[in-house]
């Protein structure tokens, strides 16, 4: 099978998130068929939504290469989450890790589990400025428009 890139949103608010990312990371390394092309550095955010009083998030986007299908990604990430620890209680509540896949390639899917590109990847500062350090030329293939003038519509 053909790779293609993908990219993954990892971020994090509890228990150590440095090393909750760097552990994601290590789990998605040992993963077949993916590897790991290029990776931003660390963003320390605010949370967006979600209850009040949440600590920062720590943020990156990573590409990886590929030949596992999107929906087989997707697995990969949300069994990472769960062997991290994450609990699903609270919508865009703390957690302990968190893995988006952002886009794979081109590909345009909406299911009932998963929406390619992430539906709201072009509104949110805290993927594009990561998605931005390492793939500011992906063209958002429903928007038309790349990461970098995804990011410069963004409020400031």
């Amino acid at each position: 099978m053909d790779q293609v890139l993908a990219s993954v949103a990892f971020g994090a608010n509890l228990e150590n998130p440095q090393e909750q990312l760097r552990r994601a990371g290590e789990l998605l390394a040992q993963t077949q068929g993916l590897t790991l092309a290029k990776a931003s550095s660390l963003y320390l955010t605010e949370p967006v939504g979600g209850p009040p009083g949440q600590n920062p998030y720590l943020n990156q986007v990573c590409l990886y290469q590929t030949t596992l299908k999107p929906q087989e990604l997707l697995r990969v990430l949300m069994a990472i989450e769960t062997r991290l620890g994450r609990v699903r209680k609270i919508r865009w509540g703390p957690r302990i890790i968190d893995l988006d896949l952002l886009f794979w390639d081109q590909a345009i899917i909406e299911e009932p589990e998963l929406s390619l590109p992430h539906p709201r990847l072009a509104e949110r500062a805290f993927v594009l400025e990561p998605l931005n350090e390492v793939a500011p030329t992906w063209r958002h293939p429903i928007l038309g428009l790349t990461v970098a003038q995804l990011l410069a519509k963004l409020p400031k």
